[in-house]
């Protein structure tokens, strides 16, 4: 399949996802790259712990996740990229790693929000529009969830390096235009 191209100040920008794909996809990095950081360094949570300073961010910045994932997945699924021009091999790898990084960026965030919903804390939408409570407060299957979610936090990490990757091996090995196709 021929990719259309062209240039601006000698930069080559390939066609595949649009503006609102990419941004999405950048906002959901930084959302995450937030996370990881705020997870490391914020106080262990225990029974009694309330949801104060990076706690507090890491639910915020949660928050903002999970409604940025739902429309992300909202917008791949109503405005399809042209497929890249890649081999069969590569066309399933891409699907399979995408798709596990889909999966675990809804289960991740929805686990540690049946943890906050256990724990009787509210999760809120930029600090104003409260998410439900997904889990009974006290509810110990929703204690547990948060452990399972620091878990997965790490399959997520790793699911993303392998993403990362694949898109530095297009670069410098095949040169070819798949990693051009998110960028700005």
């Amino acid at each position: 399949m021929k990719m259309q191209s062209f240039d601006t100040n000698t930069r080559r920008y390939a066609t595949g996802y649009d503006g609102v794909a990419r941004l999405l996809h950048w906002l959901i990095v930084l959302l995450i790259a937030a996370q990881f950081v705020i997870g490391w360094t914020m106080p262990d949570i225990h029974k009694g712990t309330l949801p104060e300073g990076l706690i507090a961010w890491h639910l915020g910045v949660g928050a903002t996740l999970i409604a940025a994932v739902v429309l992300r997945i909202v917008w791949r699924a109503t405005h399809r990229p042209s497929p890249a021009s890649v081999s069969p091999f590569f066309r399933v790898v891409s699907h399979i790693t995408h798709g596990l990084l889909y999966l675990a960026l809804v289960v991740v965030p929805l686990l540690g929000w049946a943890n906050a919903s256990s724990r009787g804390w509210t999760i809120k939408l930029f600090g104003v529009l409260p998410y439900p409570s997904i889990s009974p407060t006290g509810s110990s299957v929703g204690h547990e969830m948060g452990d399972i979610h620091g878990y997965l936090a790490w399959v997520l990490l790793v699911l993303i390096g392998l993403h990362v990757a694949g898109a530095l091996f297009h670069r410098f090995v095949l040169k070819d235009d798949v990693l051009q196709r998110m960028l700005p």
